[in-house]
């Protein structure tokens, strides 16, 4: 089993070399907290835990899983003691208001921790890193009374909350919501309904939890435009802020499924249960995507994760497995075979990893620079800005989400092929990477979800192409600051020819769905990936530009391997994963009609 050993080395690359993070937390409001002591304390801090405590429960966890009785479920055993260390640690509140018991950093600080975490153990992660989304939503929407009354204990981490959206007519349509909000005289409201797939729904870690409810008023308009959201507690919160009465929100049953089986995923009934209004009426939706934005970003950190652990696990191995001669010559010729390693092919695996972890955290950390100055903006009442950040994130999200939980089960597969048989074999934990990456690219969106939200949404309709054009021309500014540069002349002209051809492919999407509207639907899942192989490029050019420039100036003389092997990485992604977006391109331009000419009724297998 891969003992997860946290990548300090390249984390503190990106933060301190490549994206400048010192310089990025002077411009914040709270950036001040996030001095050099304090981010390395935290690096250090939640390093250790993860390393000590998180990783060794991982496969132990899967292994016994969840326990379902009466109602109430058990997480496995070490799960309740890793969490009180957790809360302990004051790890909730790292990045939320020191008004409510928080540290008040940047949210970037909390998403590098969960980072950590979701790497050592993703399954425990997802019990903390649900409430996140919670509070975030209640921090944006929720009055004072509310923020009063459930901040501080989600903050302190012994409160937890839930995302309660999907019921079993519907997952991403959520215009066929059915559960029912009947209000009280009180001003309350009666929720009844069923909910399913409920991750972190009901657990014994949290003295409460708290559900964030979608649910329809007796009056509202039909569809998705009819829809208001709500605070469910387990138990009613008493007037001296802590747990009363149980509210009427029942466990009826866990799912047992593929992987993350440490992670109970709940059916919830809500029997007139108690619940409260936040935001406006019938407007929903619109708070809910604040839960769903955190949410997507954190599976996208999945797929990094996975990623991560994966080529943790296959590089010890590749080294140590003796298998056949390197065509090329003997590597151990005091041995009876030389180490996979040195084979061709097993390098690609491992490089395929690598490039796949080390340019995905790249591509989240810059994003989360982006969530610090959206979030920073909000604080300060600054709604232009805020709107500004929202919308440049919104195009970041399902390209991040589809694209990396993609490559990160890609990774993860990878991992379990280079231990051969060995990899299917549970001891090894290979399997296990592998089952607990799958679910990455379902939930919160399915990848054709998110490809639809990319190029529907985000690039057609709101902007008309616009977030493209500007997102690329911050590229082509890259490349001309580095085209005469020896090394990266090469890297720049690529990046230059996949800016103009990833315009230009948006332009003929833009223009054939005119007559073909099924193009924008067959064309997504393509440009979606062709965006992300585009997007990781520019990010690695990043690495290799500051590696170089390391090198060049005698920066990198205590650690030369390291620059060294970014600028190799750098050479592999660009010519063995970037082509392959040229094969998305092809696909997205051709007519729907050979998706759309077969009629339904012919898909058949008994003619």
């Amino acid at each position: 089993m891969p003992a997860y050993k946290a990548p300090l080395r390249d984390i503190r690359f990106l933060m301190n070399e490549v994206l400048d993070y010192p310089a990025h937390y002077k411009t914040l409001s709270i950036g001040e907290n996030a001095d050099a002591d304090t981010v390395d304390m935290i690096l250090e801090g939640a390093a250790d835990y993860c390393e000590n405590v998180l990783s060794p429960l991982y496969q132990t966890g899967d292994d016994e899983g969840c326990h379902f009785k009466d109602g109430e479920v058990t997480t496995p055993k070490g799960y309740k003691e890793a969490y009180d260390q957790f809360v302990q640690g004051g790890w909730q509140g790292l990045s939320y208001p020191e008004e409510f018991g928080g540290q008040g950093l940047p949210m970037s600080l909390n998403l590098i921790k969960s980072e950590m975490m979701g790497t050592a153990n993703w399954s425990f992660t997802m019990y903390p890193g649900l409430s996140m989304g919670c509070m975030n939503t209640i921090m944006q929407f929720g009055t004072d009374e509310q923020k009063n009354t459930y901040m501080p204990h989600l903050v302190a981490g012994t409160w937890s909350g839930t995302m309660c959206l999907t019921e079993p007519q519907c997952g991403t349509d959520l215009g066929q919501v059915k559960a029912k909000a009947e209000p009280n005289a009180d001003g309350t409201y009666k929720i009844t309904g069923t909910k399913i797939f409920i991750s972190a729904g009901e657990h014994d870690l949290t003295e409460n939890i708290i559900h964030i409810v979608l649910a329809r008023l007796p009056d509202a308009p039909a569809g998705t435009k009819g829809i208001s959201l709500f605070i469910v507690p387990k138990f009613i919160p008493t007037a001296e802020g802590g747990v009363g009465e149980r509210n009427p929100v029942t466990c009826g049953s866990i799912e047992h499924k593929m992987g993350i089986k440490a992670s109970a995923t709940a059916v919830l009934n809500f029997d007139d249960a108690i619940g409260y209004l936040i935001g406006e009426p019938n407007k929903g939706l619109h708070a809910m995507f604040t839960f769903m934005n955190t949410a997507r970003i954190g599976t996208a950190v999945q797929g990094l994760a996975h990623a991560e652990l994966a080529f943790q696990g296959a590089l010890p191995y590749a080294k140590e497995r003796m298998s056949m001669r390197a065509l090329s010559g003997k590597k151990d010729p005091d041995k009876v075979a030389d180490a996979i390693i040195h084979h061709a092919d097993v390098r690609r695996m491992l490089l395929t990893q690598k490039a796949i972890a080390e340019g995905g955290r790249s591509m989240i950390y810059h994003a989360a620079q982006i969530a610090d100055k959206m979030t920073d903006a909000l604080a300060q009442g600054d709604q232009a800005k805020f709107d500004e950040y929202d919308d440049k994130l919104g195009f970041y999200t399902p390209i991040l989400k589809g694209f990396l939980t993609e490559l990160g089960f890609e990774a993860a597969n990878h991992g379990m092929q280079v231990f051969g048989g060995h990899g299917y074999i549970k001891e090894h934990g290979m399997e296990q990477i592998v089952r607990d990456s799958r679910i990455s690219t379902l939930y919160e969106g399915t990848t054709g979800v998110q490809a639809l939200d990319l190029i529907g949404r985000k690039v057609l309709l709101s902007s008309k192409g616009k977030v493209v054009r500007e997102y690329t021309a911050e590229i082509l500014k890259f490349c001309g600051v580095h085209a005469r540069n020896k090394y990266m002349r090469r890297f720049a002209w690529d990046l230059t020819k996949i800016c103009a051809q990833w315009n230009a492919l948006t332009v003929r999407i833009m223009l054939a769905a005119r007559k073909d509207r099924d193009i924008v639907s067959s064309a997504s899942v393509d440009f979606l990936m062709f965006s992300g192989y585009a997007m990781m490029a520019y990010y690695w050019a990043q690495q290799a530009a500051v590696a170089s420039e390391k090198l060049a100036n005698g920066d990198g003389k205590e650690v030369p391997e390291f620059y060294k092997a970014k600028i190799k990485t750098a050479d592999f992604y660009f010519e063995r994963l970037l082509p392959r977006a040229q094969g998305h391109a092809e696909s997205m331009v051709n007519p729907s009609k050979t998706l759309t000419s077969l009629a339904s009724e012919h898909f058949s297998f008994d003619y």
